[in-house]
């Protein structure tokens, strides 16, 4: 089908990479299941369901990394954000929605545009469908057979159903009066690793706070699915109050600067989790604990009392694949490049995160298929933030999804002060700084992919 895109799945991601599609000219099969078929969370039979929240998080440009992006989204004429806008309902801050009526005027808006076409269609194999471009927008909760099929051209080592996640710290939260870069054995880097030390009545308080926290129940649809190299740190308390220290807190081959005579009872190591080494995970710490349990035990950790957390931990059903791997600079995959992936599928965390990568995804096909070039966003943006973290091959081996946040961009540079010294913004004035400095740059980005 000459000059025609397949998008799959009719979520936030594919509703905006068709829309996006759409409005540059370019017809488009939107192929999605419902209403002959549900995934286990859905219910509505309207596109783009919200299932999990009526929030879209923060609406701060100047001072939020998501509400940047929405800010960025705006501009750029998404067709998520402009709906969120016509159905918002008041919450402060933060941008939520009417959410039957968002998913309705969501479902309308794409059902009155011409150049789109809506197929109510069970895809199982990419292979039955015959056209230049595929995009695969089936969101965590692929169907099993489709999620198959994907698993076949992929690889069993790049396709995962279930998160473990660790959670993941801003570097520049964490105390160095206590913590020391140091690996094991001082094999590798030394600054491969940050250590933590522990004490013996820290490391048996922090098992015993680990014991009595409460934990998010799975989803009637989820199964337990652990291995002993990804339990749940809990789990591993459970089993016995040593396990930790024989585990993913062993202290052995590292010695404590701070206190080089006196070895520490337990250790906790955060790796490097991106390529400006802003952000640290956690090593081992996957848990299903509550968001705010996580804050108060993580936080008696030596060296992480004022961490500030960019990712918390979580193990849920999530279909995603190993993007920095498998994926091109233009969500193609490598392999077969007229498929395409966007959304959750692809390792971003979030609606809002989902809807930005079905936008680049419906830009980049609209300039593939006319065989151009397409124009990647300034890295600086949140739109080349979030790309950046699916190219990002750092502890690729952890690779999980994650949500657009200041640690995924380019870092601020020390500025200048009338002292003639250099000065590291901090708090509200270094965030003012990165949501202004990609806002500068998303402008000249728009004016580019207007004209393709």
């Amino acid at each position: 089908m000459a000059d025609k895109i397949a998008v799959i799945g009719a979520g936030l991601a594919g509703s905006e990479a068709s829309w996006q599609i759409a409005k540059r000219g370019i017809e488009v099969d939107l192929y999605d299941m419902k209403p002959l078929k549900f995934s286990p969370a859905h219910k509505d039979e309207n596109f783009a369901e919200l299932v999990c929240s009526n929030s879209l998080r923060s609406d701060d440009f100047m001072h939020n990394a998501v509400g940047l992006m929405h800010e960025e989204m705006r501009r750029a004429g998404s067709l998520i954000l402009s709906i969120a806008e016509k159905t918002k309902v008041p919450s402060g801050g933060a941008l939520a929605v009417d959410r039957k009526n968002f998913a309705l005027e969501v479902t309308k808006a794409l059902k009155n545009e011409p150049k789109i076409n809506i197929i109510e269609k069970e895809i199982e194999s990419i292979d039955d469908l015959n056209y230049p471009l595929i995009i695969i927008a089936t969101g965590p909760l692929t169907a099993e057979k489709l999620a198959e099929d994907i698993l076949k051209k992929v690889g069993d080592e790049t396709l995962s159903f279930y998160d473990a996640i660790a959670p993941v710290v801003y570097k520049e939260s964490i105390d160095f009066e206590k913590a020391w870069y140091q690996s094991r054995y001082d094999k590798g880097e030394p600054k491969d690793y940050i250590n933590c030390p522990m004490n013996k009545l820290q490391y048996e308080n922090f098992v015993s706070e680990l014991l009595k926290a409460e934990t998010v129940a799975f989803h009637k649809f989820e199964k337990p699915q652990y291995f002993d190299g990804c339990l749940p740190i809990e789990v591993m308390a459970e089993r016995g109050l040593e396990t930790l220290r024989f585990g993913p807190m062993k202290p052995v081959g590292l010695t404590n600067p701070h206190n080089p005579q006196e070895r520490p009872y337990a250790v906790v190591q955060l790796r490097q989790d991106n390529k400006e080494d802003t952000l640290r995970n956690i090593v081992g710490f996957q848990t299903k604990l509550k968001y705010g349990e996580q804050e108060k035990i993580f936080r008696t950790i030596p060296g992480l009392e004022n961490a500030q957390f960019a990712r918390l931990g979580g193990i849920h059903k999530n279909t995603f694949i190993k993007s920095p791997i498998l994926l091109d600079q233009y969500l193609r995959l490598r392999t077969e490049p007229h498929i395409m992936f966007a959304g959750q599928i692809t390792g971003c965390e979030g609606y809002v995160e989902s809807a930005c990568v079905g936008f680049l995804a419906g830009v980049f096909a609209s300039s593939l298929i006319k065989n151009e070039d397409p124009v990647l966003p300034p890295r600086e943006t949140a739109f080349g933030s979030m790309l950046a973290h699916l190219q990002d091959k750092e502890n690729i081996e952890n690779y999980q999804p994650m949500n657009i946040n200041f640690g995924l961009f380019p870092e601020i540079p020390p500025v200048l002060t009338k002292s003639g010294k250099y000065k590291h913004l901090k708090g509200l004035e270094r965030k003012e700084q990165y949501c202004t400095r990609a806002l500068k740059s998303l402008q000249g980005w728009l004016q580019q992919i207007q004209k393709h």
